[in-house]
Order: structure tokens, then sequence, then C-alpha cells
């Protein structure tokens, strides 16, 4: 996180926001589907890849283990707080609140935000069932994300019934995202790499749908970004994990760290149990 955060980000920043070759070739990324989310999002799928599955979440017959938030309340809250958080970053990302004219461009900034993140939300709801088999909170929520996710390339410059589209398409690929990974057998706990990449990826690109933005110019930088961000957080990852390693024992990922590091249970009320579709074998235990 340190060097994503003091190395790859200042960056990525450099070649757009800070004057530097994709800006001069008018790169257009208001608040950062790409700059911000995207290169989050290659770093971590290349931590995914590196880290590899969770043990049992890939069974042998091929099917997946649900693997639930162990908080579903907390992770609402979370979502609900982000979503506020959002009419900040991206209104925020106006710089200036000067006069009428930059009044009214944040008002346009806030409402494009808030019908992006509703659209996704909604377009989970309606989605999930067909595309993952069931109602699903989690990928609900994502929705949500994933519609501010797409709109911050752009909610300046975009009326709002396109907000609402690229709000949905968005939350669209987040679902398809999530069951591609499960099929390839990524193992990204949060739904991290849908909600930021392929959101951010679908909204930077929406730019030039929505505004008139060159369609080279736009593939151009996501490419560039994403070669750089991969590639960068894979040597690292790498690095780290042939260096200390970047995942716990396997008795420890069976008990939880919360347990076997600090002594500690997060959530007593819930007992483990051995899943007896599981390869899992827990007679080895400390």
């Amino acid at each position: 996180m340190a060097v994503l955060t003091a190395v790859i980000y200042p960056i990525v920043g450099a070649w757009t926001w800070g004057g530097g070759w994709l800006g001069q070739m008018g790169f257009t990324d208001f608040a950062g589907s790409t700059i911000v989310h995207s290169t989050g999002g290659w770093a971590a799928l290349a931590g995914a890849l590196v880290v590899g599955p969770r043990w049992g979440k890939y069974r042998r017959d091929g099917s997946v283990k649900p693997t639930p938030p162990s908080n579903i309340p907390a992770v609402t809250l979370g979502v609900f707080i982000l979503w506020m958080g959002w009419f900040g970053f991206n209104g925020g990302s106006e710089l200036a609140l000067s006069g009428v004219v930059n009044a009214v461009s944040m008002s346009n900034i806030l409402v494009n935000t808030n019908l992006a993140a509703a659209a996704g939300v909604i377009t989970a709801l309606c989605l999930s069932r067909s595309i993952l088999g069931r109602v699903d909170l989690f990928a609900t929520l994502n929705g949500a994300i994933s519609g501010l996710v797409a709109i911050t390339a752009g909610p300046n410059i975009t009326n709002s019934l396109w907000a609402i589209l690229i709000g949905a398409v968005g939350s669209l690929l987040c679902m398809l995202g999530l069951k591609m990974l499960e099929v390839r057998r990524i193992d990204d706990v949060v739904g991290a790499v849908p909600a930021h990449l392929f959101a951010g990826i679908w909204g930077t690109l929406a730019t030039c749908i929505a505004a008139g933005g060159d369609f080279l110019v736009q593939l151009t930088g996501v490419a560039a970004v994403g070669l750089f961000a991969f590639f960068a957080s894979w040597i690292l990852w790498t690095v780290l994990d042939r260096a200390m390693g970047v995942r716990v024992s396997r008795n420890v990922e069976s008990i939880g760290q919360d347990a076997a590091e600090l002594g500690i249970d997060a959530y007593p009320e819930f007992v483990l149990m051995v899943d007896p579709d599981d390869d899992n074998d827990f007679r080895d235990l400390d």
C-alpha cells in the first residue's frame, strides 16, 4: 500500500492531472475512474493472482464455496458512507466555488453522481438473480460502488440520462466480472476488481459516448495506466511473496488471524464448522 500510494499513484497522476503526456493528448478523467479506481483495481488483480484463492474456496467438483461478509450491517453501512463521501470526492474535484458557473457545475456533478449510484443498485437488484443465481446483497452493494466509479470520469460533462445509463452499465459489468472471476478461479474477496477496474474502464470510455471525447486517446490512457499499474504491482507482490510471504499458513487461515495472531475471536458468536464438501482437513490444527 505504501508503494502504491507513494510511487504508482503519483506517476499516474503526473501523466494526467499533472500536465503529463496523457493530459497533453486530451485524456479526460475528471475525478479518477482510471487514475484512481482502475489503478487500484489493477493492483488488486495483481495481488489476487500472486496470493491465490483462499483455502477451500474452489471445490474439486468445480463449485465455489460462498463466503458472505461476516457482518452484513457493517458492510452495508460502509457502502452508504462511501456513497456520501463520493459527493465530496466528485463535487470537490470541481476545485472552485467562486461563482454561479461553478455552483451550477457542482450541482450537476452531485446529481449525476447520485443518479449513477442509484442506477447501479437498481440494476444489480434486477439482474443479480439471472447472472449470479440469487438476489445478492453483496452484488447490490457493489452495484452502487461500480455506478459511482463509472460516473467519476465525467460527472461534469454528462446529462442525467447518460449518468443513469453509465451507472447501470457499470453495475452490469461488475456482476458479469464477479461471475467471470469465479469461472477463472480468481479469488477477489470483496469484488474490488469488477467494481473498480471494470467499471472504471467503462466510465473512462463512456465519456466518449456522453461528451464527444476522443476514443483513441481515452483507450490509450486506459491501456497505459493498466500496463504500468498491473506490472508494477505484480512485481511488488512477487518480491514481497518471495521475501517474506504474502499469505498466512493453512492453520491460521482456517481458524482466522484474529484468533491465531491476537488471541481473540472477532466474531465469538460464530462456531467454526467443517464443510464436508471441502478438501479441508482440520485434524492438523494446533
